[in-house]
Parts: structure tokens; sequence; C-alpha cells
């Protein structure tokens, strides 16, 4: 994965490929520009049709119309029955959980097929929408964009979690500590089996992945009744992502850039709206510390980006990897000195924190790691090369790759942010278990970067997720005998997801 941080975003006023030194980079009244807009197209195809919308005042509002209206839509299916948007509805469905949208809602459609169907169609339907709101960002205000963006959070909060059931695992394993005084870390949510929250949750038998600032701010959800805590926590994660969001918004003016083009490539993504916020998952317990870190560095508080990213470390240890690149962002030893003091001093009370609550143990990722999804990049490539799928060899090899890649990006000290959202790539490119929210990593990156290329991979590899992702594809290829997961190392990886889910 070579890093592209050469003169392909030209119309980019503030390129990132300076370091961050003694003169500053970004102030906040600096002129703006909008970045080079990527397209799906090689070379310059269609381009009547993109002029079209890019000076057309109504596309892009009525994408943004169309994104709200699939996401509303959505939302009233999810909550009026207990049905397939919602994976354990069919297990217990309370009041509490569907929201109030379910009072007024009993009377939609509650068929299977149909439902799996004209999700998958909505989903594409909302990719397109958003292709054409990147074309059209030029017409748009940023009070436009802020009102669909809170206009979008405020509809898919009513939502139940939608696709996974990792919120209630979220709760499972808050109980487990805060409530049953189990270490989650070398206990499991099977031995809470009493506990209401038993029946919402899935994986029973897997410690857990999750890193120990997260558990340990989850705690005190184990003090409240399940419904209190389950809209508490639903209401904590649309706020941070609306920080998130905010915070994208921040850096790019820091940057000279114009931060439309930076809030929609996050904002409106399809699968930001449709996987990330419904299914109310940490990743934006990460993403907000770490973009934060971002916006410190370019803020010139280098001690305190240091320190602010291992929040995002001790959420999620797959944060480390921006470190290295804030530390190529600035050219002063001195800087880079103080950001690794930031870190060092930021690090001490969350490893104390850590060793009070959870003695030495560590999150469970070994298991998680082993674990295959159908189209995850290993598994696809070992069914390509004739390995039978991601094989363990295949896993450990792009491990290496993986490494390989980061120090290379490392080495290059281009632009420093496109070189994380590289890094970032081909850390979701390597794992086995891959799921569509994923993208949500490396999209803030991909927008605040120089790198055109790398915008352009962010939108292919959405592209990517939503077909591989959405119900109708498995519909199309299952019943054809085509499945991604029917070698030996898928059939272990699903007897093994049996096993920590019984």
């Amino acid at each position: 994965m070579r890093q592209d941080s050469s003169s392909a975003d030209s119309r980019v006023v503030l390129a990132t490929t300076t370091p961050l030194g003694e003169a500053g980079v970004g102030h906040g009244d600096a002129t703006v520009t909008l970045p080079a807009v990527p397209t799906l197209e090689a070379g310059r195809a269609l381009p009547r049709a993109r002029a079209r919308l890019a000076s057309d005042r109504r596309a892009g509002r009525i994408a943004l119309g169309a994104l709200l209206l699939g996401a509303l839509i959505v939302t009233a299916f999810a909550t009026a029955h207990p049905n397939t948007l919602v994976p354990t509805s069919n297990r217990s469905f309370p009041l509490w959980e569907a929201g109030p949208l379910h009072y007024i809602d009993k009377a939609l459609p509650n068929d299977w097929r149909a439902l799996q169907i004209g999700f998958s169609v909505i989903v594409v339907a909302m990719l397109i929408a958003y292709l054409v709101v990147l074309q059209s960002v030029r017409t748009l205000s940023m009070r436009t964009i802020a009102i669909f963006a809170l206009a979008a959070h405020a509809i898919l909060l009513l939502s139940p979690p939608g696709q996974l059931t990792d919120l209630f695992n979220y709760l499972g394993y808050a109980r487990l500590g805060g409530l049953h005084h189990l270490n989650p870390y070398t206990h499991v949510i099977a031995e809470e089996i009493h506990d209401p929250v038993f029946r919402f949750t899935t994986w029973h038998h897997l410690h857990s992945p999750y890193g120990p600032l997260f558990t340990a701010l989850t705690y005190p959800l184990a003090l409240m009744s399940l419904p209190a805590a389950y809209w508490t926590l639903k209401t904590i994660t649309v706020l941070l992502s609306l920080a998130f969001i905010a915070l994208v918004w921040y850096c790019a003016r820091r940057l000279g850039r114009d931060p439309r083009f930076a809030v929609l490539f996050v904002a409106a993504n399809p699968i930001f709206l449709m996987y990330a916020i419904p299914a109310f998952h940490n990743d934006f317990f990460m993403l907000v510390p770490s973009t934060a870190a971002v916006a410190l560095l370019l803020a010139r508080r280098d001690r305190s980006a240091g320190a602010i990213l291992m929040l995002a470390v001790a959420v999620k240890f797959t944060a480390i990897l921006l470190l290295p690149f804030l530390l190529i962002g600035v050219r002063l030893p001195q800087r880079r000195r103080r950001i690794l003091e930031g870190a060092a001093v930021g690090a001490i009370p969350l490893i104390a924190m850590s060793l009070a609550l959870f003695g030495f143990s560590i999150p469970n990722l070994q298991d998680q790691s082993t674990l295959l999804t159908p189209f995850s990049i290993p598994n696809l490539t070992g069914l390509v090369i004739g390995v039978g799928g991601g094989a363990p060899g295949l896993l450990r090899l792009g491990t290496v790759a993986l490494v390989v890649a980061v120090a290379l990006l490392i080495r290059h000290r281009g632009d420093w942010l496109s070189g994380a959202g590289w890094a970032t790539f081909a850390l979701i490119a390597s794992l086995a278990w891959l799921v569509p929210w994923y993208v949500v990593w490396l999209l803030p990156l991909a927008a605040l970067g120089s790198s055109l290329r790398l915008r352009r991979m962010a939108l292919w590899l959405t592209v990517f997720l939503v077909i591989a992702f959405i119900p109708a594809t498995g519909m199309v290829l299952y019943p054809a005998g085509l499945n991604p997961l029917g070698t030996p190392v898928g059939y272990a990886s699903q007897a093994l997801q049996k096993k920590l889910e019984q």
C-alpha cells in the first residue's frame, strides 16, 4: 500500500504534507477550499453528469433528504414488531427496547423476506445518495449539513440495536463486573444466566474483548435498571457520534479545508448511518479521543494530544496506530518529546486503573482474531489463491504484512494524516473478523488527509462492505451454493463462534 502524498490533490490550500513545525499549520481564519472530490469512475467518465450534480442546488438537498428518509423507514420497521432487523427480537422484544415509535408503527408489515430485501434496497439507495451528496457538496451550506446530522442522529436514537447485539453484550459485561463482582476478562456472561440481560446477549462464553477504560466506564450502568442502562448507553453513544463529527469539522477548519466535505464524507456515509450509529457500537468511545488527539496536535497542544490518545488506546488498542503518525506530524524534536511525555503521563493512571479493577487480566482479543466473517479480506484472499479461506498461516502473514506496511508508511514520512489513513486501511484489510462499521475508523483520516487515492479507497471499501453485508447478497449466494465459509477453516470458525455463543 503506497502512500499518495503527491500533488494529486492540487486544490488543497494547506496540505498536511508539511510537518507541524514552529510556523504551525492551518489556523481557523485561513482561507478554506474544498478538496478534490473522489469518484468511483476511472479517468473522466460521466463528466457531464458530475458537472450537473456539482452545480444543481437541488441535488444535494434531495440526496440528504433521501438519506434521512432511508434512516426513518428502517427505524420505523425495526421498532414495529419482532423482526429480522433486530437479531434478538425473536426471543424478547419489550417495549422499552422497541422505543416510542413502536406505538405508531404496529400496522407495518413484518414479512421476513420482504424486510431483508427492503433493507438491502434502502442501503444501496443510500449509497447512491451518498455519492450524489459528495458531488453536490459545494451547493450545501454548513447549516444544512448540521441540520441533517442532528436529524439523522435524532431518528437513529429511536432505533433498537440493529444487525448485531453488541450493545447488550456491553451491558452484560458491565453487569458481570459492576453488579456481580466478577472480572469480565476471566469470567463470561453465561455465569450471570439469571440476570435479566442474559436473554438479550449473544457472546455467552467469550471473555470480554473490550478495553479496560470502556469496561470501567460501563460499570455504573450496572447500578441502573436494564431499560435505564439501555437508553443511557444509547444516548451517550449518539452524543459521542455527534462529538466525533464536530471534531472532524474542527480539524478541517484548522487545516484550512472546507469542513463541509469532511463532515459529509463521514456523516452521510450509509455504513455510518445504517450500521455504526443504530447498532450503538463502542467505536465512538475510541474515535472521539483519537480524533481529539489530531485536533489537539493541530492546536499545538502536544502533551494533551499524546495523553488523550491513550484514552482511545484504552478503549481499543488498535488506536495506537495513530501515535507514530502524530510524531511524524511535527518537525521539532521537542514537540515529539512532548507528545511522548503526554502519552506516558496519560498511560500511567489508565494502567493503574486497569490493575486495580482487573489485575493482570487483559482483553480477550485472541478468540475474536481467529474468527472469520465470510467477506473479510483474508478469507476472500485465501479462497482466491486456493488455501481454503482464512487459514491460520494466511492470517499470520496478514499480520506481518500489516507491520511491514506501517513501517514503510512511517519511513516514507509524507502527509501524516494520509499515512495514518493508509495504516488504518491496512489494519482493516488484515482483519479476519471484518464488520462494516470498521470503515468509520478510516473515514475521518481519508477526509482530512491530502491523498485523493485514500479517499477513493475509502469509497471503494464502503461500496464493498455495503454489497458484502446487505442481506440480499447472502440470499443470492447461499442458495446457489456459494458460501465463503464453506471450507474446513470456515467450518472451524463457525464451530468456535457457536461455542462462544452457547
